[in-house]
C-alpha cells in the first residue's frame, strides 16, 4: 500500500472515531499502524474515562499482534494467550503514584469499565465480554 494512502486511511479512521484525548498511534503494537485495530467502542469508553479522571492517560500497551504477545511472554511478562489486547479491547495505562491511580481507576469505573487490573506501575482496563467482570491486583 502506498504510504500516502495508508496515512490518509489512518487519518480517516481517527476522524471517524473523534477521540478527544488519544491518537490511534498511541495503541500501536510492534507494528506501526496496528493501533487502528482497536475497537471503537473501547476507545470511546476510554476517552470518556480520561475526561472523567482529569489526568493524562499514557498508554503503555494497546493493540498486540500475536507475535508481540508471544515475545512479551518469552521476556517474562505475565501475558494471557487469550489477551484482550489481541482483540483491540484492552489498554494498559502508566501510573506512578496512588493519587493518580485513584483518579484513573475512578474514571474507568464511572465510564463503565468492569474489568480493571491494578499494578504498581500501570492499570489495565478492558471491555472483553468473553471474560468475567473483575477488579484484580497484579
Amino acid at each position: 500500500m502506498n504510504l500516502n494512502i495508508w496515512k490518509k486511511s489512518i487519518d480517516n479512521i481517527e476522524k471517524e472515531m473523534a477521540l478527544k484525548y488519544f491518537k490511534l498511534s498511541e495503541f500501536d503494537s510492534d507494528v506501526k499502524g496496528s493501533g487502528k485495530n482497536m475497537k471503537r467502542v473501547f476507545l470511546k469508553k476510554l476517552d470518556k474515562a480520561r475526561n472523567i479522571a482529569g489526568v493524562p492517560f499514557k498508554i503503555t500497551s494497546g493493540f498486540r499482534t500475536p507475535q508481540h504477545n508471544e515475545r512479551l511472554k518469552k521476556e517474562g511478562y505475565k501475558v494471557s494467550a487469550n489477551s484482550s489486547h489481541l482483540k483491540g479491547l484492552a489498554a494498559d495505562i502508566a501510573c506512578a503514584d496512588s493519587g493518580t491511580r485513584q483518579k484513573i481507576v475512578n474514571g474507568l469505573i464511572v465510564a463503565g469499565f468492569t474489568r480493571i487490573g491494578i499494578a504498581d506501575t500501570f492499570i489495565h482496563c478492558d471491555t472483553d465480554t468473553d471474560k468475567t467482570d473483575a477488579i484484580w491486583l497484579y
